[in-house]
């Protein structure tokens, strides 16, 4: 039997016709036609599927999607602006921290969610932070710099200096 499940995805509301199996993360791919969101491991091992719910980065290949209704809901295609990329998005550029692209959105958005609980964190915590999103390609340093990159880039936003 179908659910009808209400989703607020990127400040946008969604409604859609689900079987209550559904993940989260077919949900947003399928129905909603969020494509950042990656389909991989199935089983929250790898994090491509990493999205922020409440502003908390979340596995959603193992949530069942009608878990979020009422919820928050970020995908990495909401994390632009009209005003351009996120500092995180334009840092992973800059810095050569893509390059097959599969786990970004994943590693993108966890970053931010750990960047939002501890806008300072050391290095060893942005590693710590981040465990549980696997890369294949990049062995994880051009990753952490890009995220300090961006660290100190909003630190300077928030006080004005450069």
């Amino acid at each position: 039997m179908k659910h009808t499940l209400a989703l607020k995805v990127n400040g946008q509301d969604y409604e859609v016709s689900i079987d209550p199996w559904r993940t989260l993360a077919w949900v947003l791919r399928e129905e909603v036609g969020m494509t950042g969101v990656k389909m991989a491991c199935d089983t929250g091992n790898c994090g491509s599927c990493t999205v922020l719910i409440d502003g908390k980065a979340v596995k959603s290949c193992i949530m069942l999607a009608l878990q979020a209704a009422g919820k928050e809901v970020t995908t990495i295609e909401g994390l632009a602006t009209a005003k351009g990329l996120h500092p995180l998005q334009q840092a992973f550029i800059d810095h050569f921290a893509v390059q097959c692209g599969f786990c970004t959105p994943g590693m993108i958005l966890k970053a931010k969610a750990i960047l939002d609980e501890n806008p300072n964190p050391t290095e060893e915590e942005i590693r710590e932070g981040l465990s549980g999103n696997l890369c294949r390609c990049t062995g994880y340093v051009k990753i952490v710099e890009a995220i300090m990159v961006a660290r100190d880039q909003m630190k300077a936003a928030k006080t004005g200096k450069k």
